[in-house]
């Protein structure tokens, strides 16, 4: 599956690792950068999905996303993904994700404007239930660059795996893999932003401000089916 991923705002808390380790299935370890659990709140644009081979449908294959999540080791030693919750502005897309990568999709109403001369991005998202309303306000500032091996920046973004528990086999941990260039991210100025789909996820409210935010003007990636753990 194809598609290309805009305007992503990557915010990241600490917490306590033996608290978020309480979150997750069996089979998966938290992976912790200087002795610390990070979860992360990412909100972007998705746009032209597709299946390989396939030309994009305009209407389905551009919506606003936002996920939360966590970094994990699986029980093969493999580094990845583990997503609390993804909430998606198009029905289909999310009946579609939730059977074919078993992952914890939610429908949302969401909004997103950019301002072409300032470059602020408002971005809102309130699922239909009324709960994870959340708000945020943010621009890419500065120079423009790839993360370096073992630096945090790293160990945040450059992730190619997601894990999920598929319930058609039992709730067994399954892989799917992602392919994109690196990202070339930049420090985020971010104005406002909310922390509600954390708590909704049922993970601690953070305090404070994040301890670190990033953001990627775009990248095109190709997403492939889960396999076997």
């Amino acid at each position: 599956m194809f598609q290309r991923w805009s305007e992503l705002l990557f915010l990241h808390w600490t917490f306590e690792p033996d608290v978020i380790a309480r979150t997750l299935p069996t089979g998966l370890s938290l992976d912790t950068f200087d002795g610390k659990a990070w979860i992360g709140l990412v909100p972007f644009r998705m746009s032209r999905i597709r299946p390989r081979g396939l030309p994009a449908v305009p209407w389905l294959s551009a919506f606003p996303e936002m996920n939360v999540r966590t970094y994990v080791i699986d029980e093969a030693g493999r580094a990845g993904v583990w997503f609390y919750s993804l909430d998606a502005a198009r029905w289909l897309a999310v009946h579609f994700a939730r059977r074919a990568f078993q992952l914890p999709y939610f429908h949302a109403s969401m909004t997103v404007s950019r301002d072409a001369e300032s470059g602020w991005i408002d971005y809102h998202s309130r699922r239909h239930d009324g709960r994870a309303e959340a708000t945020f306000r943010y621009r890419g500032s500065g120079e423009e660059r790839e993360a370096e091996p073992g630096t945090l920046e790293f160990f945040l973004v450059e992730r190619y795996l997601l894990l999920a528990r598929d319930s058609r086999r039992g709730g067994s941990l399954r892989g799917g893999y992602v392919a994109h260039p690196p990202y070339r991210f930049r420090d985020a100025e971010v104005g406002a932003f909310g922390v509600e789909p954390l708590i909704a996820a049922g993970l601690p409210e953070p305090v404070g401000p994040p301890a670190h935010a990033a953001y990627v003007e775009g990248v095109d990636v190709s997403v492939f089916p889960l396999e076997r753990g």
